[in-house]
């Protein structure tokens, strides 16, 4: 039997918090174990990819930069809570562009968290300064720091059709480097090009055995692959029924287990989102403490539905 609660006249696709376009309830997620605490640097970037789904480039600071003490606030606010979380992690923009960047993640690893970077591993995490800090950080954590490189594709055409001729030769020139320091890396890229996953993950495979970098390609947690996340696709409205309909639990979903803190420009305090993919929309924003940020999430936007639900995707470890 259909799971409506109350047929609505011309209402819209993701329009309306509680209810789909058809009447039925929408489908919402509660914080069961925030495990993650992410943290979002700031959206400038060295680069300008063709499909950022944060818009991220070197003249966007609709973000702006965190600084330590605001990183270390909600760290304190994880204590307080008493929320269960064993990973810290930060992404951008690209992390690296962020002057404290290595304080934020020393601040979090002395707390004795995992850290996660993601990184495009480019010029930002090159200079001189961040790699000095990065090797302190290996001497002084080991594998509790780990940096998952965005590696759009194993091919160096196709990943720099998205970011930029070169792109790829300067990651990989990165990566090489934390495979020479024992660094701890994984990947992040992304299944599109009519590609199957089980084709992508041969390809990086072959990637990884070339250049001798330790990770495995078929460990979805150490090789993370996106689907495209194009919101002009149509995607179907995720009800309170679909779970029992896709033998899914609310617990699958990101927003289950974490939480992501950002600062808008112009802001005079960070704010806390529910999804990392959704920065810009002001209906997932929970409120300036962790403490408010307990509530639960409507799936209500086409990534909901795309790219965690039916895509199955995770943006932890």
């Amino acid at each position: 039997m259909k799971d409506v609660a109350q047929p609505l006249a011309n209402i819209g696709k993701f329009a309306n918090r509680t209810l789909t376009a058809d009447g039925s309830l929408r489908a919402v997620v509660p914080l069961r174990d925030p495990e993650t605490l992410w943290y979002n640097t700031g959206t400038l970037c060295n680069i300008t990819c063709t499909k950022c789904y944060i818009k991220s480039s070197p003249t966007n600071d609709a973000l702006v930069y965190l600084t330590t003490p605001e990183v270390e606030d909600y760290l304190d606010q994880i204590a307080a809570r008493d929320w269960p979380v064993r990973e810290i992690g930060f992404t951008g923009g690209e992390p690296f562009m962020n002057p404290q960047m290595i304080a934020m993640a020393r601040a979090a690893l002395t707390r004795g968290f995992e850290v996660l970077i993601l990184t495009n591993a480019m010029r930002p995490m090159m200079r001189p300064d961040m790699r000095a800090g990065l090797l302190d950080l290996l001497g002084e954590f080991g594998d509790r720091l780990t940096l998952r490189i965005s590696l759009d594709h194993f091919s160096a055409r196709r990943h720099d059709a998205e970011r930029g001729e070169g792109s790829f030769a300067k990651t990989i020139e990165g990566m090489t480097w934390l495979r020479d320091n024992g660094f701890r890396m994984a990947v992040a890229g992304r299944i599109e090009w009519s590609e199957s996953e089980a084709a992508a993950r041969a390809g990086f495979a072959s990637l990884y055995a070339d250049n001798r970098f330790d990770i495995d390609a078929q460990n979805p947690g150490s090789t993370v692959l996106f689907p495209e996340m194009d919101e002009s696709v149509e995607v179907p409205e995720i009800t309170s029924a679909c779970w029992g309909i896709l033998n899914k639990s609310p617990g699958d979903v990101m927003c289950a287990s974490s939480r992501m803190v950002v600062k808008r420009k112009g802001a005079d305090h960070p704010v806390v989102l529910a999804c990392t993919l959704l920065p810009y929309s002001p209906e997932f924003e929970l409120g300036k403490t962790l403490a408010e940020a307990e509530g639960d999430v409507a799936l209500n936007h086409p990534h909901c539905a795309k790219f965690c639900v039916l895509g199955g995707a995770s943006c932890s470890a």
